[in-house]
């Protein structure tokens, strides 16, 4: 069974600027941002966060490259895509990651699609998959039992950044296109819990 997760006011917060090193224009925000021009920024070149986990996105709509951005300072670009296979010099939508539960936190991971093959379960981050014994580059398919975790393409957590939630349908991960609008390899070799 597949932990739901629940939103509620005031668990998050992130400030962002639109410009880079905490200058310029300021704004607030403890729910979803679905479109940064709508809120007057061509898009967001920094920002802290200030409590929570959040997911930000290249483009509007929650849509392109994926950034897991736990509380911290994030003073340019780099900050939150220099590990990514390409440098993404904007994030226009970003929103909170509800599911997020680093202590409490499962994962299933299958060889193939729709769950099948060689699995695994964790419940730990893992900074290499091919070292814990994944006899292949890529993953198949995952089950999200409980929390959020961020997938990476290479070993360390460096590359693509895929975020799975346990809430986001139903935890259920059948195929490589449901893990992001910006994903089309399935490969995988480091995978990570999200903290809140």
């Amino acid at each position: 069974m597949t932990h739901r997760c629940k939103r509620s006011s005031g668990l998050w917060k992130i400030v962002v600027w639109d410009e880079p090193f905490f200058q310029g224009k300021r704004h607030e925000f403890t729910t979803d941002c679905y479109s940064t021009p709508e809120h007057g920024f061509s898009t967001v070149r920094s920002c802290r966060i200030e409590s929570g986990a959040w997911a930000g996105f290249e483009h509007c709509g929650f849509q392109g490259q994926q950034f897991v951005l736990e509380r911290g300072d994030y003073p340019c670009w780099e900050a939150w895509s220099g590990s990514n296979a390409y440098h993404v010099e904007r994030m226009c939508s970003f929103r909170p990651i509800a599911c997020a539960d680093h202590g409490r936190s499962r994962l299933m991971l299958f060889e193939q699609e729709n769950f099948q093959g060689k699995r695994a379960e964790m419940s730990d981050d893992c900074p290499s998959l091919p070292a814990l014994g994944w006899g292949s580059s890529t993953v198949g398919s995952f089950l999200v039992r409980s929390g959020a975790w961020v997938c990476s393409q290479y070993p360390g957590y460096r590359g693509f950044q895929y975020l799975l939630e346990s809430d986001s349908p139903a935890g259920e991960y059948k195929h490589v296109r449901e893990w992001g609008s910006h994903a089309q390899t399935g490969q995988v070799q480091s995978i990570r819990r999200v903290q809140q």
